[in-house]
């Protein structure tokens, strides 16, 4: 906990509240979903599970990426630390747009479908076990700074294995369940098609393909799969794109590998991997350059210190040659002998010193004076 700081709340996910949040080390920011289990049901609590466990499988470019995840166990509260999307959501952009009374661009919605579809043949062709989301609307598909689709909210996906080709629980949002969800029949990964094929629709109408006032309505509308057509200034192309993934019978519904292979998804998707592979390179100098530039600042910083320790071990050299010759000093002056000063005497001076030198020591006797008193009588 102590390594991010919150910088604010974002809005709502499945089971939790998403805060903006900066990781100290790098400055990062990133997004954390979080979720307080302590009166969770067993279902839900596996859900959650659930989510966390697939999403550090998930890496791919438009997907959400997983980052780490903390639990707090006093608070009984979980949180999971997660990619921060800067453009926000397809339903914040949906929304706009139609109080705006604008059509999204056609060439926008052919390159969402593209990159929608790319993440889903990452999560539906995995060789330990096929994931379904069955929660694919506009607010689960968030936009980067760049406006690329990463798909997130994987807290209703489910991983069939070889013995379980189909799901049977009732989840996801209404409006863009397939006709099997619904009728609480056995389904796929082609359920989440029929979803991509309902958001693709709204793209273009800005409204689902099917609306009611009641479950029941909403019910039989999705059974019977009629929806008004697209505005005229779509071409015929995306027209028929929807319409085959708005399918209600799910074994004439293409699987995305099938609709990716079709002649107008089929060159769109090469121009998107050329384009991808230029981005790349651009991606690749921008971090060579960051790199170099951070090398830089490091070779700086390493001659400074370099530097610095040069001159302590300058001052600690002088200080130490500076004791050196104190002692040095020192013990010259110890070892050096006392010299005898003899003092210089003139001649006649050395005479009467030599004469009294010879002359034998008489201790001076001090005589008594004896005088007689002066009579002046």
């Amino acid at each position: 906990m102590d390594a991010y700081e919150v910088l604010g709340p974002l809005g709502k996910g499945s089971f939790g509240s998403v805060s903006k949040i900066r990781r100290k080390e790098d400055g990062r920011v990133l997004v954390w979903k979080e979720i307080c289990y302590g009166h969770m049901q067993e279902r839900e609590k596996q859900l959650l599970v659930n989510e966390v466990n697939i999403l550090q499988k998930l890496k791919h470019s438009n997907i959400v990426r997983y980052y780490d995840r903390i639990i707090d166990s006093a608070s009984y509260k979980l949180y999971i630390i997660m990619e921060f999307c800067s453009g926000g959501d397809l339903s914040q952009l949906i929304k706009k747009c139609r109080n705006d009374r604008v059509y999204i661009e056609e060439e926008v919605i052919w390159r969402t479908l593209i990159q929608i579809l790319s993440a889903l043949q990452e999560i539906h062709n995995r060789k330990d076990g096929v994931i379904l989301h069955r929660d694919i609307k506009p607010g689960n598909l968030f936009l980067d700074e760049n406006r690329n689709i990463k798909l997130g909210d994987f807290g209703l996906a489910k991983i069939l294995n070889i013995n379980s080709l189909y799901a049977h629980t009732f989840v996801g949002t209404p409006y863009y369940m397939s006709p099997e969800q619904i009728q609480e029949y056995p389904y796929n990964e082609k359920s989440d098609v029929w979803s991509v094929g309902c958001l693709i629709y709204e793209m273009a109408c800005l409204s689902p393909p099917f609306e009611a006032t009641t479950q029941a309505i909403l019910k039989s509308k999705i059974q019977a799969g009629r929806y008004n057509p697209l505005p005229p200034q779509y071409s015929e192309n995306l027209t028929k794109i929807i319409s085959m993934m708005i399918n209600t019978d799910q074994s004439r519904r293409p699987n995305v590998d099938e609709l990716l292979n079709t002649n107008f998804l089929a060159i769109r998707v090469k121009e998107r991997k050329v384009q991808q592979y230029y981005s790349n390179l651009k991606q690749m100098e921008v971090d060579l350059k960051n790199r170099e530039k951070l090398l830089i600042e490091r070779e700086r910083a390493v001659l400074v210190r370099e530097q610095q320790i040069a001159q302590k071990e300058k001052e600690i050299m002088e200080k130490e040659n500076y004791s050196q010759n104190r002692m040095n000093i020192q013990q010259q002056q110890q070892q050096q002998p006392q010299m005898m000063v003899k003092p210089v005497y003139s001649a006649e001076e050395e005479r009467m010193r030599s004469s009294s030198e010879n002359v034998p020591f008489q201790p001076y006797q001090m005589k008594r004076a004896y005088t007689t008193p002066l009579n002046f009588k």
